[in-house]
């Protein structure tokens, strides 16, 4: 015999029900109208120019299938160098800045001055500039290609914004952290190591990923001094077909889902670390 529940009471909810309780419906809903009516106005936009959309030639440019054995296009081919500038930028950076934030807090006198100088230039200077200026004077007197003086120009541009991130975390932790170190006997180098840089990691998770969306877009800039990355070649298919909108709508949809595919992977980690608690 089962007891009844009183009368206005309910079952509490379980797992999957609490979830689709929360479950954004009207956020969704919104963001579906916001992007049906970006898409209008595109296409109502190039109507109004006379433009013929060609959208049936565009996957030839991203993949081939050839007696039976696929191959990547010009799209994915530029893809493949992107993400190799972009996770080695990306490791650099990080070490950049991190190394340039610790000199910042230094009792180095020189230390301080040099990442100073190294912040001030790389902060308020174009990242145009900067790769101009690493691949036509930098790259001649170390013998290093192209390729590599895109990577040394991203990591210094991105570097320089990444160690403001790195020493507002290590800053943000309490001093009395840093005094239960020292009554531990830890040296600097251990108190930074086991204890302050975890802390402060966990911390500045949020905003170094979004430095790592905007290294994966000024990535596309490096097209200038002729690195076949994905926007080079965006260029050169345009230049030769005129098929603008569908190329350059292509690309904007991969970048796209590199940026959003990092965030939800740091979203990932921002829960199993607790970035918020």
């Amino acid at each position: 015999m089962t007891k009844s529940l009183p009368q206005g009471r309910q079952l509490p909810l379980g797992v999957t029900e609490r979830r689709l309780a929360k479950f954004p419906v009207g956020h969704i809903a919104i963001y579906l109208i916001v992007m049906l009516a970006i898409a209008y106005i595109i296409v109502r936009g190039a109507s109004e120019q006379g433009y013929h959309w060609q959208w049936y030639r565009v996957p030839r440019y991203l993949f081939i299938y050839k007696d039976g054995v696929f191959s990547l296009g010009l799209l994915l081919q530029g893809l493949e160098i992107t993400l190799y500038i972009t996770l080695v930028s990306m490791v650099l950076t990080y070490v950049i800045g991190l190394a340039t934030a610790l000199l910042r807090l230094s009792d180095s006198i020189i230390g301080r001055a040099s990442a100073k100088v190294y912040l001030e230039i790389a902060r308020n200077t174009p990242l145009i500039v900067q790769l101009f200026f690493i691949y036509f004077v930098i790259a001649p007197i170390l013998g290093i290609d192209r390729l590599f003086a895109a990577i040394l120009s991203l990591s210094l541009f991105e570097g320089a914004y990444a160690s403001e991130i790195y020493r507002s975390g290590i800053v943000s932790i309490h001093k009395g952290q840093w005094e239960a170190c020292h009554s531990l006997g830890l040296t600097r180098f251990d108190s930074y190591r086991k204890v302050i840089l975890p802390q402060a990691i966990r911390r500045v998770l949020p905003p170094l990923t979004s430095q790592t969306i905007s290294l994966i877009k000024d990535s596309s800039l490096v097209s200038v001094i002729a690195v076949y990355e994905m926007t080079m070649q965006a260029n050169a298919i345009v230049a030769e077909t005129f098929l603008s909108f569908e190329v350059y709508f292509t690309i904007a949809a991969i970048y796209l889902l590199l940026t959003i595919s990092i965030s939800q992977f740091v979203a990932l980690l921002e829960r199993k670390f607790k970035v918020y608690n």
